[in-house]
C-alpha cells in the first residue's frame, strides 16, 4: 500500500529530495550554534574573573557573536528552503492523491458506489487526503531532521560529558515508551473520529439537499436536534482523539525538565569540584544538547504517532483503491461501435446484491427494433428504471444478457455504448454554470443554433429567452435557480443535442403540465428523430398511450406488451392503471 502512494510523489521527487539536503545544512548549522555560545559564556566568565583585559577578549567575543550571527541568518535561510521544498512536494501529492483518487471514484460503477456511500466518500477526498499530506510533509522534513539531530546532538553532548550523558540511558526509552502508547490509543480514537465525520458529512449533505423539503414542512427544528446530536459526536470523538495526542507533550515535557534538573544540579557540583575539566560554557552548551537530543526525538516520535493516526487514513482510502468496479469494459472491443438502436432483453434476471434473495427483475424478455417508441408503465417499485439502466451498463444483468444493435452490452467499451445512448433520469441533475454549458455538455462542439433548436423540441427555448441574460443565465448548483419543470425540460434539451441512437425518457416530464408534455413527445415525432429508439418510462398513460408499443411491468416481470388499445382490452394491470387515472381527472 506504501509503495503505490510513493506513486504520487511523481513530479515532486526532486523537491523531496532537496529538502533532505538543506535538512542536513540547517542541523549541522544549528547544533553549531549552542558550541559558539558556551565558548561565547567562557569568555563572559573569564571576563568577570578578572583573568584577562576588557580589551584582551574584545576582539574575540565580536569574532564569535559575529559567528553567531552569520549561524543564525545561514540557518534560516536554509530553513526557509526546506520548509518551502517540503511544503510544495507535500501540496503536490496530495493533488496527485487526490486526483488519483477521484479518477477512481469515477471509474467505479453504481453498485461500488451505492456500498461506499457518498457521506464517506467526501470524507476521504478531504479530511483522510489532508491527513496523509500532513504526514508526508512532516515525514521528509521532521522525520529526517529528527534523526540526525537526535545523533549528532547525541555525539556532541557525549563529547563534553559522558559522566552527565548517562542520564540519557533512562530518558530516552521513556520516552519512546511514552509515545508507543499513546500512538497505540489514538489509532481506534482517530478511527473513531473519521467514522463519525462521515456520518456528520452525511447528515449535512442530505439536509442542505433537502432545504426545500425541510422548509416546505417546517421541520427546521427536528434537522437542527438531528445536526446538534451528530455535532455533538464529532466534536466528542475530536476531543478524545486529539487530548491523546495533547498529552505527550506535557509528558515529554517533563523528561526534559527532569534532566536539565539534573544536568544544572551533577554538572554544577562536577564544575566546582574542578575535576572534570566541564568549563561554564561548555555545561550551557551540554544544556542546549539536551534540550535538542530529547526535542528531537520527541518530534521523530511524533512522526511516528501522526503515521498510527493517519494509518486509519491510508486504510480507509485503502479501501476505495482495492474497489474493482462491478461493471467494466476491459474486455470489450474498441472498434465495435453501435451502428443502430436495436435492443432485446434475453432471460434478464437481475438483483442489486448477490446476497439478497429476491430478484428485482426476472427472465425479461423483450425486444426494441430501432427507431420504435416504446412507452413502460407500472405501478412504484416494479423495477421501470432498473430495467432501462441495464442498457447502458449502468448496472450489469444478473443471468441473461442486453444485446445493442445485435451485440451484447458487454462487447462494447463504455464510451462507444453510453456514446450512443442518453439517458434522462428521474432525479435531474444540472450543473454549476450557465444554461448554455448545462446543454452543449451533451455534445461540447454543438453549435448555439443546433442548443436553440434542441431547447426549442425540448419545449424549453421560451422560457430561458424569457430570461434576463437568456442562455447565458447561471444555474446554481444543481439547478437550484429554476423550477422542477424547468429543469427537467433544459435536461432533455441536453439529451437530445446528443443525437444518440437511443432516447431514455426516465419519468423526466413528471414536473410538466400535460400539454408541454404533449408537445414534447411531438416534436420527438419528427423526422429528424425518427432514426432514435425512444423508450420513455412514464406514470401518465397519456405520456406514452401514442408509443408503438407500451410495456406494462409488474413485481420485476413483464405483464405485457401491446398498443394502447390492445392493452385495455388485455392487461388487467394497464386497464386499472388507465382507469385509475381516468377517474382521476373527472373528478377534477
Amino acid at each position: 500500500m506504501l509503495k503505490r502512494f510513493f506513486e504520487y510523489t511523481k513530479g515532486y521527487r526532486l523537491l523531496t529530495v532537496i529538502c533532505p539536503i538543506m535538512i542536513y545544512l540547517d542541523v549541522v548549522v544549528e547544533l553549531k550554534i549552542p558550541e559558539v555560545m558556551g565558548e561565547v559564556t567562557d569568555i563572559l566568565v573569564l571576563l568577570k574573573g578578572g583573568s584577562y583585559s576588557a580589551d584582551d577578549i574584545t576582539g574575540q567575543l565580536t569574532s564569535k557573536l559575529l559567528e553567531m550571527l552569520f549561524l543564525c541568518a545561514f540557518t534560516l535561510i536554509i530553513g526557509y528552503i526546506a520548509a518551502r521544498c517540503s511544503a510544495i512536494a507535500s501540496m503536490g501529492f496530495g493533488a496527485n492523491l487526490r486526483r488519483e483518487l477521484f479518477y477512481k471514484i469515477q471509474s467505479l460503477s453504481f453498485e461500488n458506489i451505492d456500498k461506499l456511500k457518498i457521506g464517506t466518500l467526501i470524507t476521504r477526498m478531504t479530511s483522510d487526503v489532508s491527513m496523509i499530506q500532513n504526514t508526508y510533509k512532516n515525514t521528509i522534513v521532521t522525520f529526517i531532521k529528527g534523526p540526525l539531530m537526535l545523533i549528532t546532538a547525541l555525539l556532541y553532548a557525549i563529547e563534553k560529558s559522558k559522566e552527565l550523558s548517562s542520564m540519557f540511558y533512562i530518558a530516552l526509552p521513556s520516552i519512546v515508551i511514552i509515545l508507543i502508547i499513546m500512538g497505540y490509543m489514538a489509532v481506534p480514537a482517530f478511527k473513531k473520529m473519521l467514522k463519525t465525520t462521515d456520518k456528520f458529512n452525511g447528515v449535512l449533505r442530505g439536509n442542505i439537499n433537502g432545504i426545500r423539503v425541510v422548509k416546505s414542512f417546517v421541520r427546521e427544528d427536528h434537522e437542527k436536534e438531528k445536526f446538534e446530536k451528530v455535532n455533538n459526536e464529532v466534536l466528542k470523538m475530536n476531543i478524545r482523539a486529539q487530548s491523546l495526542v495533547l498529552y505527550i507533550t506535557p509528558a515529554i515535557m517533563l523528561v526534559v525538565y527532569g534532566c536539565m534538573v539534573f544536568a544544572l544540579w551533577r554538572g554544577s557540583a562536577l564544575i566546582l569540584e574542578g575535576k572534570s575539566g566541564l568549563t561554564t560554557g561548555e555545561m550551557s552548551a551540554f544544556i542546549a544538547y539536551i534540550s535538542q537530543v530529547l526535542s528531537s526525538l520527541m518530534t521523530v516520535l511524533l512522526v511516528f504517532v501522526s503515521m498510527f493516526v493517519s494509518k486509519a487514513s491510508i486504510e480507509r482510502l485503502g479501501e476505495i483503491f482495492k474497489q474493482e468496479p462491478s461493471v467494466s469494459d476491459k474486455d470489450a472491443d474498441e472498434s465495435l461501435k453501435v451502428e443502430e438502436g436495436s435492443i432485446e432483453f434475453k432471460n434478464v434476471t437481475f438483483k442489486y446484491n448477490e446476497e439478497v434473495e429476491n430478484n428485482i427483475l426476472e427472465n425479461v424478455n423483450l425486444k426494441i427494433n430501432a427507431g420504435e417508441t416504446v412507452g413502460i408503465i407500472g405501478s412504484t417499485g416494479s423495477a421501470k428504471s432498473t430495467l432501462v439502466q441495464l442498457i447502458p451498463r449502468l448496472y450489469d444483468t444478473t443471468e441473461g444478457e442486453v444485446t445493442v444493435s445485435g451485440r451484447n452490452v458487454k462487447d462494447y467499451t463504455f464510451k462507444n455504448l453510453r456514446g450512443e445512448i442518453a439517458v434522462v433520469l428521474q432525479q435531474n441533475m444540472l450543473f454549476s454554470g450557465t444554461i448554455m454549458e448545462n446543454i452543449r455538455w451533451g455534445r461540447p462542439e454543438a453549435t448555439d443554433e443546433e442548443i436553440f433548436a434542441a431547447a426549442e423540441d425540448a419545449q424549453a427555448h421560451e422560457f430561458i429567452s424569457e430570461f434576463e441574460k437568456g442562455y447565458e443565465t447561471e444555474l446554481g448548483q444543481g439547478g437550484s435557480t429554476v423550477s422542477g419543470g424547468q429543469r427537467q425540460r433544459i435536461c432533455i434539451a441536453r439529451a437530445l443535442i446528443k443525437r444518440p441512437k437511443i432516447l431514455i425518457l426516465d419519468d423526466s416530464t413528471s414536473a410538466v403540465d400535460t400539454a408541454t408534455d404533449a408537445k414534447i413527445k411531438k416534436a420527438l415525432r419528427d423526422e429528424k428523430y425518427k432514426d432514435i429508439t425512444k423508450i420513455i418510462i412514464a406514470q401518465r398513460i397519456t405520456s406514452i398511450m401514442d408509443a408503438d408499443r407500451i410495456v406494462v411491468i409488474e413485481d420485476g416481470k413483464i405483464e405485457a406488451v401491446g398498443t394502447h388499445d390492445e392493452l385495455r382490452e388485455s392487461s388487467e394491470v394497464y386497464r386499472e392503471i388507465f382507469i385509475s387515472q381516468q377517474e382521476g381527472v373527472l373528478a377534477q
